[in-house]
């Protein structure tokens, strides 16, 4: 099920009583005193990178957060969406595009930080993040001195499956390897969460550098592929969506959203415990605010004031409570928490308690280049352990069949030759 959208009569009260006002130019409703207006006709364009299905749009009535944000400020925007960490990454690294704004995972931001790929925020320009920001999810192990992101989101990973095709109850990772599936499982196209299932249902840490145990864990992933029908990451709404596979393992958030279009469908999380992830905004590194050129570093000024005015907005009440509600993730902003219906605030999903988090879930930190090396080696002989048999019988029967053509082509050859 989609998180309700309907807000009860509490919360438009205290909604209706807030010190908020609403601009000529927007209909959302924003904090009095910030200014939005400074920029306009500035000719600002903002480009922001987040993951897919990740923001409110303005379907199903939701609230179009970037529309109302340029409505609100004058600046454009520029959206783009990423399917996973891994594929962002690389595209910072190699420098094909400059982005203004990044929503990237915990760990990733921790090796953003470490390899200087990230801007500082200004925080005076971000009022709303000290005014909101639940003070748990401050100075996090990714970002210790809290400086280079603020929370977006957190939640856990869980098991998605189809409860009307699996006749048992599913309580562990074991599902996933389990042989009555065949065929029907999906798995995680990223090496972090995959590695992660493995080495939680091997009893060992997600955030291990030990790599007898990572390998490990990657032999059994190569044990699970016959299995799989798919590496996923965004294929996964179509597929458990339209019932085209029994189970997967996805975020909490996505499963919800996914539950929405397929009844059918249901999530648990396993028993051994699962990934604790949060996702934050940040501001890449952009060299001209460091150029000799005034003309350079001056808009390069503009940009980033213009990203923290987006970070801002994005901590508004409204627009935080548009998008959690959209998403259907869990929010580390208090007063959108404070809106949301009490169901929803009670999911043990959703917000687990503080025991089952402390017992049962970790975090990813960033790990040493020489792990990461290694992951990725272990994830490179993943995707292509039993590769080479599958062509075998294709490859056979190419072989067989060139060998026919040749006999024949000879064989008129031949045919020719004796009769001339």
């Amino acid at each position: 099920m989609r998180i309700k959208k309907i807000i009860s009569a509490l919360s438009v009260l205290v909604l209706a009583v807030s010190t908020l006002s609403t601009t000529a130019f927007a209909e959302v409703e924003v904090d009095e005193g910030y200014d939005y207006d400074r920029f306009r006709g500035k000719n600002v364009t903002l480009q922001v990178y987040n993951w897919g299905e990740y923001i409110s749009d303005g379907s199903d009535g939701s609230l179009d957060v970037i529309g109302e944000f340029e409505k609100l400020t004058g600046i454009d925007v520029e959206y783009s969406t990423f399917p996973s960490n891994e594929d962002m990454y690389s595209v910072l690294k190699s420098g094909r595009s400059q982005y203004d704004i990044i929503i990237p995972s915990d760990y990733m931001i921790g090796k953003l930080i470490e390899e200087d790929m990230l801007e500082k925020i200004d925080f005076d320009n971000v009022p709303n993040f000290t005014k909101y920001c639940d003070k748990k999810f401050l100075n996090p192990e990714y970002d210790p001195t809290n400086e280079y992101s603020a929370p977006y989101t957190w939640g856990t990973v869980c098991i998605l499956y189809d409860a009307t095709r699996i006749d048992e109850e599913i309580t562990s990772w074991d599902a996933l390897w389990n042989e009555k599936y065949s065929g029907q499982i999906l798995m995680f196209n990223n090496p972090r969460d995959a590695m992660a299932i493995a080495l939680i249902r091997l009893g060992y840490s997600l955030n291990t550098t030990d790599e007898k145990e990572l390998k490990e864990a990657a032999d059994l992933l190569i044990e699970q592929k016959p299995l799989v029908q798919a590496y996923v990451m965004d294929e996964v709404y179509d597929k458990m969506g339209n019932s085209n596979a029994f189970i997967a393992p996805y975020y909490v958030g996505d499963s919800y959203w996914i539950m929405e279009t397929n009844p059918d469908l249901a999530v648990c999380i396993p028993e051994e415990g699962t990934n604790l992830f949060a996702d934050a905004m940040c501001i890449p590194k952009n060299p001209n605010l460091d150029s000799n050129n005034d003309e350079k570093r001056k808009e390069a000024q503009i940009k980033k004031e213009a990203a923290e005015m987006f970070i801002n907005y994005m901590y508004e009440t409204q627009v935080a409570l548009e998008n959690i509600e959209y998403i259907c993730y869990s929010t580390p902003h208090t007063g959108a928490y404070a809106l949301l219906d009490e169901e929803v605030r009670n999911d043990p999903f959703l917000y687990p308690s503080d025991e089952f988090i402390t017992e049962k879930t970790e975090a990813y930190v960033n790990l040493p280049q020489e792990t990461n090396r290694y992951m990725d080696q272990l994830w490179t002989e993943i995707k292509i352990s039993g590769d080479q048999n599958k062509w075998a019988f294709p490859i056979l029967l190419f072989v067989c069949l060139a060998v026919s053509i040749l006999t024949i082509v000879r064989r008129f050859i031949k045919k020719k030759k004796d009769n001339m």
